[in-house]
């Protein structure tokens, strides 16, 4: 399996030069020449495996798919030390919660349980994996990786946990000060292994992912200081996510013949993009919804086929802030495949017409039709006042207490329900995290695993620097040594 540049780039690599390495030398993000394909027989095999071996089985399957420079042992063995219930609490991993009334008829609304690892929220299904194949990998080469990242919420901490203490790694990780959760800072700052760098930018989300793609795009620097990348840029993280659409869909029927719809809180694409990779591998996924806060860059473009990123002072700071977020990186991906995997116009949308206009427009391109027609995607909104009322509801119906970036989620899944066809909502986070909007939706705070009793009073350690990417640059050089 080769995999290439959503730019165009001539080079064609493998799995482990792109796990290391991040964005392409264009700029582009790496997707594997084409998508595996599956068919009734292998996803009845598939079936099996997840029934009779369980999530670190499939996961092994599904990757060495896209995997052929890891010996098969090894994966196995990666795959087995990372999906645990030790690590996850439950022998599922990923188990479905019905949302379904007492004597009700059988549901069409579920929950995918995603927040279940040691970060409560759903990056950590990949990034766990993605730290055992870093230490691996890195073994293997007698080599060390510094990792630049940017986290709107959930992903630094998941980051940085799986990546603490392992050998060869350094993580250097961005967030936009003061706009994540207390909890979620807490998680990030009071971790204090001396290979954890937490850098809290003075702006929004964006500014600390356009310094991850500048400092990225910098190749003498890249090369010199060994830069790789965690954030969902990075084909690996995205790959294991799509294992988890698998193990929704086995578990939402009986039969290869059934269809699901998955609806996905989504502010970077990441975790949908994933979604859209399983459709293209053969899983019979009818619909894929997005949903969006406030910050609604997404829906705007699902519905208008227009593009337009939002500036600073146009980012909305909400009460789901992990979706806080008006340049979805990972949205490179999909117009990539949207457009017939055109590398010259995807470069020409994401590299010139983002930089110099802010925006693109695809609405009349013929194209933009297939985004629904096509490739399943549907799209929505929900605001602070909706995600109220949502988590209000959703407890009250059913005793299900979720977080907020999951009310998001469900608020537009009721939107796009079809008969017959189960939805799927992905649960991104459990709401300890976002304490503050529970206690306002119903009054009383949610629980809180013992673990994390205290967590906002330990000891913290974070840098707080302006939005500028050479003084992250200077910063790395002083403190990877």
């Amino acid at each position: 399996m080769l995999y290439l540049s959503t730019r165009g780039h001539a080079d064609r690599k493998h799995f482990c030069e792109i796990l290391l390495e991040g964005l392409a030398p264009d700029g582009g993000l790496y997707l594997p020449e084409s998508y595996p394909q599956l068919g009734d027989t292998d996803l009845t095999r598939l079936r099996q495996v997840w029934q009779q071996q369980g999530y670190a089985a499939l996961a092994f399957e599904i990757l060495s798919l896209y995997i052929d420079d890891i010996p098969a042992a090894d994966l196995k063995a990666l795959c087995d030390k990372t999906y645990t219930a030790a690590v996850y609490g439950t022998e599922a991993i990923v188990p479905l919660k019905p949302l379904q009334a007492k004597g009700s008829a059988a549901p069409e609304l579920y929950l995918e349980a995603l927040s279940n690892g040691p970060t409560l929220a759903f990056k950590d299904m990949a990034m766990q994996l993605l730290g055992n194949l870093f230490e691996y990998e890195l073994g293997r080469r007698g080599e060390e990786l510094n990792i630049l990242g940017a986290t709107s919420g959930d992903t630094g901490s998941a980051a940085e946990y799986a990546m603490r203490g392992k050998k060869g790694v350094r993580v250097f990780m961005t967030s936009p000060h003061g706009r994540m959760s207390p909890f979620q800072q807490a998680q990030m700052f009071s971790l204090l292994d001396q290979n954890i760098h937490n850098i809290a930018i003075e702006g929004v989300f964006d500014d600390c992912q356009d310094i991850v793609k500048a400092v990225s795009n910098d190749l003498d620097f890249k090369r010199k200081y060994k830069i790789g990348t965690v954030n969902s840029i990075n084909w690996a993280r995205l790959l294991a996510q799509v294992v988890y659409y698998f193990a929704g869909y086995f578990q939402a029927t009986t039969a290869n013949s059934q269809q699901v719809s998955f609806t996905v809180p989504s502010g970077n694409f990441g975790n949908v993009c994933a979604g859209h990779v399983a459709r293209m591998m053969g899983l019979p996924v009818a619909q894929l919804v997005v949903a969006t806060n406030e910050n609604d860059v997404l829906d705007e473009f699902f519905r208008t086929g227009i593009y337009r990123v939002r500036g600073t002072a146009d980012t909305h700071e909400t009460s789901s802030p992990s979706m806080d977020i008006s340049k979805a990186s990972n949205f490179e991906r999909f117009v990539f495949d949207l457009l017939g995997r055109d590398g010259a116009l995807t470069k020409s949308l994401f590299g010139d017409a983002l930089n110099t206009q802010g925006r693109f427009d695809l609405s009349g391109d013929a194209r933009f039709a297939d985004a629904s027609a096509r490739y399943g995607f549907v799209s929505g909104k929900s605001t602070h006042a909706n995600r109220l009322v949502t988590i209000r509801q959703v407890f009250e119906q059913y005793g299900v207490m979720i977080d907020t970036h999951t009310a998001d989620g469900v608020k537009v899944a009721r939107e796009n329900l079809q008969a017959g066809v189960p939805m799927l909502v992905l649960e991104t986070a459990l709401p300890i995290k976002f304490a503050g909007t529970i206690v306002e939706a119903l009054g009383r705070e949610p629980e809180r695993p013992a673990k994390f009793e205290g967590i906002e009073a330990l000891p913290k350690r974070v840098k707080v620097m302006p939005a500028d990417a050479e003084g992250i640059k200077r910063y790395i050089a002083e403190h990877c040594h």
